[in-house]
């Protein structure tokens, strides 16, 4: 049986309607899809978006650093605290992989969660862009999984050592010329 090829990297796509945005994930939700990610977020959001739909339901997995990066976005338009629940950012479909790690790192309260067929909408394919330096990632991750430990103190013994490396190497590529 031949098995089909998954490309290493997340694909997107957008639609930004009159009053929410929806972003589909396929793919694999990584660190090297995690900076267009972001910029998506933050672009939308500062175009007055306040309530998003991230349609899971062709992602196949999510590594930390994305997951640091939804969460840092679910903090920072639900300054909330743990327990409460958020109706800014929909989680449409996530798999069972996803919604565990969710629950696991206990970031399950940042995010409504919905299950079913998604509406049919006219979403248009995220370009990535440019690509992105060492320098770009090392900061990217570093406040990815920043974010998942200010979501969960819990969380701050499974990160410290890989924050505590991320930032001594984003000091040595910022000291190189």
């Amino acid at each position: 049986m031949k098995r089909p090829v998954i490309n290493s990297s997340a694909r997107m796509w957008v639609l930004a309607g009159d009053r929410f945005a929806s972003i589909k994930i396929s793919g694999r939700a990584n660190f090297s899809s995690s900076i267009d990610f972001r910029t998506v977020l933050n672009e939308l959001a500062v175009k007055g978006y306040r309530y998003f739909v991230v349609d899971l339901s062709e992602c196949l997995l999510m590594d930390s650093t994305f997951l640091g990066v939804l969460a840092g976005f679910g903090l920072k338009m639900n300054p909330q605290k743990p327990g409460g629940s958020s109706q800014a950012i929909e989680l449409h479909n996530p798999n069972e992989r996803i919604l565990d790690l969710l629950e696991n790192l206990g970031v399950l309260h940042l995010f409504h969660i919905s299950q079913g067929t998604p509406a049919q909408r006219h979403l248009v394919e995220a370009i990535p862009g440019a690509p992105d330096t060492k320098e770009e990632l090392a900061q990217a991750c570093l406040e990815a999984h920043h974010a998942l430990m200010e979501a969960n103190p819990q969380n701050v013994s499974r990160f410290k050592d890989l924050t505590r490396f991320l930032a001594e190497d984003l000091k040595h590529l910022k000291s190189q010329p």
